[in-house]
């Protein structure tokens, strides 16, 4: 006697259909929250590592297996870092000086030029946002040599001149291109409704714009923060006095500092270089949300 196999009905393979959906949805969850976590991991590590060997004895840190965690908390080992061999206190006092100089021109010239190029009309206007656009493309190191040549003779070579000032001009490519996108958002109707209450060009910019603009402004603070803060290139060709040395170029020549009697060892390079790691950290992790609704809407338009 044949029988005939009932076919599914309709309920059950929707039913189906659905616990596939639901699996194949949790497999791509825990595979992507598994990536996530590895690269989290390989970011992280050599930073641990870095805190942990500025905590540890000479010895210890260069131990094979390494110690995750220090057998003897070595915290003079930050004493010495910051008094021992060179003037950790005042290489933060450089540096805060030049990122807060740069950090300043670039959020108020940025802004100004990118606000520009996002509601005035004039002749060239899109010619000449190509043309700061193109500057992004050239390296830095092909017009170090003129720039020096140039700072040499107007006088400014061991000065933080060099360091601050070009940030007073436009502020970077980068950041008019960034404001720029986030103003192409604003709404241009509140230009007119401002102009109809006699606002001109800078009123519209200061009462309307500016206000608008402070997530993609945050943005550019922490970005400029960081790359000046961070910043070895600049500082070591153009200044010469070691009181003037910023932090990263300090660290520098803390790292090769050898005398006969005292040179420092690597767990209070170690040390040092997580003092100099301290305040861009704290500035990201209370600035995070700004940072990245910055970033996020400032290429929703144009």
């Amino acid at each position: 006697m044949n029988t005939v196999a009932a076919s599914p009905s309709a309920a059950e393979v929707v039913a189906a259909s659905k616990r596939r959906h639901r699996q194949l949805k949790m497999v791509r969850s825990v595979a992507s929250h598994a990536i996530v976590i590895l690269g989290g991991l390989f970011v992280i590590l050599p930073f641990y590592w870095m805190v942990t060997a500025s905590l540890k004895t000479e010895w210890e840190a260069f131990a094979i297996p390494p110690t995750w965690i220090p057998t003897e908390w070595m915290w003079v080992n930050y004493h010495n870092a910051l008094f021992a061999y060179v003037p950790f206190g005042r290489y933060f006092l450089n540096t805060t000086i030049i990122t807060v100089g740069v950090l300043a021109g670039r959020l108020i010239t940025a802004s100004l030029v990118s606000f520009a190029f996002a509601r005035m009309r004039f002749f060239g206007r899109n010619v000449l946002f190509i043309l700061v656009l193109s500057t992004l493309m050239v390296p830095f190191q092909v017009t170090i040599i003129p720039l020096f040549i140039i700072y040499k003779e107007i006088g400014w070579l061991d000065t933080y001149a060099p360091l601050i000032v070009p940030a007073w001009f436009g502020g970077g490519a980068f950041f008019i291109f960034l404001l720029r996108q986030f103003i192409m958002t604003v709404n241009h109707e509140l230009d007119d409704a401002a102009r109809i209450d006699g606002c001109g060009w800078f009123g519209i910019f200061w009462r309307i714009i500016l206000p608008l603009i402070m997530p993609a402004l945050a943005a550019v603070a922490i970005f400029s923060f960081l790359w000046t803060w961070n910043d070895f290139f600049n500082p070591l060709i153009f200044l010469r006095s070691n009181d003037k040395f910023t932090l990263a170029v300090g660290l520098h020549f803390f790292a090769r500092t050898n005398s006969p009697t005292t040179s420092p060892v690597v767990t209070e390079v170690m040390a040092g270089a997580t003092i100099i790691m301290v305040p861009p950290l704290l500035l990201f992790f209370f600035a995070q949300k700004y940072f990245i609704q910055g970033v996020v809407f400032s290429g929703l338009k144009g």
